[in-house]
């Protein structure tokens, strides 16, 4: 059923039936509807213009690092200049994989930076976002399908159901952010490394049991011998403040 509704977004339940009866699974219509439901597939009701819909599948809970990553922007100035921040966090360790600080950041660079991530943390299992133009791009489309990872976008208006980037953004902005003042592109750059080097490495998180994100990471790891062979290998921290801040 979820293989059919993610081929056909628009088929409601009763044409789902007619396809699983093709397949010779049949069923009344009462107990195919409660399935449907239950799954989580019901028809999105279209508004305003056109948008990428994303999987139909619920939001899947995040249990072990890369089942669920979260990405958002972030914007913020340097002299009279705007500039823009993507922030990628893997929200089972709330651990931030990355902080992008450019002028510019469009669906391509930002598939760009996704394949960079991969490289050193493996694939996610599914991204979350909103609906805006740099994740509804071509790009990303593309780049979702042929890594085969299931991309959600959150409805408009509820910034709640990404809630962990949101808190994520919340302690960048309150304690970064609105605290420095940067002088360059280069210099939001440096000073990004540095925060996310102590949020990932220093800072104790509440809903971690106080805990550092890269300790729960590391103890996940330990539970887990199918994690991927990058996050096992002992690595020096260094700041980068090009492309990608690591």
């Amino acid at each position: 059923m979820q293989k059919i509704a993610t081929e056909r977004r628009r088929f409601g339940y009763r044409r789902v039936g007619v396809m699983l009866a093709r397949k010779g699974i049949r069923m009344n219509h009462k107990k195919l509807y409660r399935l449907y439901r239950e799954e989580g597939l019901s028809v999105r009701r279209r508004r305003g213009r056109k948008r990428a819909q994303g999987s139909r599948t619920p939001i899947p809970t995040s249990l072990r690092p890369n089942d669920r990553w979260s990405l958002d922007f972030l914007s913020d100035t340097f002299g009279a200049r705007r500039f823009r921040i993507l922030a990628v966090n893997d929200d089972c360790c709330r651990e931030n994989l990355c902080l992008v600080a450019d002028t510019s950041l469009s669906g391509a660079r930002v598939a760009g930076e996704l394949d960079a991530l991969v490289r050193l943390y493996g694939k996610p299992a599914s991204i979350v976002s909103d609906n805006g133009t740099e994740f509804t791009s071509r790009a990303i489309l593309d780049w979702a399908n042929r890594n085969g990872v299931a991309w959600h976008y959150i409805d408009p208006g509820k910034p709640q159901q990404n809630a962990y980037i949101e808190s994520f953004n919340g302690s960048l902005r309150d304690e970064l952010l609105n605290e420095e003042i940067f002088d360059s592109l280069a210099d939001a750059r440096r000073k990004l490394a540095l925060w996310r080097y102590d949020y990932n490495n220093v800072r104790p998180h509440s809903s971690l049991d106080n805990q550092t994100p890269a300790a729960a990471r590391r103890a996940l790891e330990l539970l887990d011998s199918s994690a991927h062979g990058a996050l096992a290998h002992q690595q020096t921290h260094e700041y980068y403040t090009a492309r990608l801040s690591l």
